[in-house]
């Protein structure tokens, strides 16, 4: 819980209401989740997609 209250204090968070500091977070939790399990995607089925840049 001390990170969060560090976060929460140096951030723009700081003075929000309770249930707009905890909708950011669930936000950014999302998004990093979502990129972390994309980069295990690409990580175990990596070597064998195809991968086709342009147009």
């Amino acid at each position: 819980m001390d990170v969060y209250h560090t976060i929460v204090k140096n951030t723009s968070l700081n003075g929000m209401p309770k249930w707009f500091k905890i909708t950011a977070l669930l936000l950014f939790l999302g998004v990093v989740s979502l990129i972390f399990a994309t980069y295990l995607l690409l990580i175990t089925k990596g070597p064998d997609m195809v991968i086709r840049f342009g147009y």
